[in-house]
């Protein structure tokens, strides 16, 4: 199933609820089709790796997991806050619409 987000690489987002609630970082990957973010600093877990060959070493390996699109809130640049996202076009000047991203809340535009 493909999802609408809204957010993209490189928004910077507030963690809304889980274990790094109030948190803010940097998107840094978006799973569009399981509707989920990776933001920078943020879910750290841990994986555990077998060793492959006899007299290696297994490993851990440290990364940043996917928390969902919804637990999430976009910040604004100009304002600060975390708000939600509208869309408008604008006319561009060789006369084509140009879709913009919106702040909700102090109606700045962001690309």
């Amino acid at each position: 199933m493909n999802y609408k987000i809204k957010i993209k690489t490189g928004d910077t987002v507030k963690i809304l609820s889980g274990k790094d609630a109030k948190k803010t970082g940097k998107v840094s990957q978006v799973l569009a089709k399981e509707g989920r973010v990776v933001v920078d600093g943020v879910n750290k877990m841990i994986r555990h790796l077998k060793a492959q060959k006899k007299g290696e070493k297994g490993q851990r390996v440290d990364f940043f997991g996917p928390l969902s699109v919804a637990n999430v809130a976009l910040l604004c640049p100009k304002c600060n806050k975390p708000t939600r996202i509208g869309y408008y076009l604008a006319k561009g000047e060789d006369g084509t619409n140009k879709k913009s991203r919106q702040c909700k809340k102090c109606k700045e535009t962001f690309a």
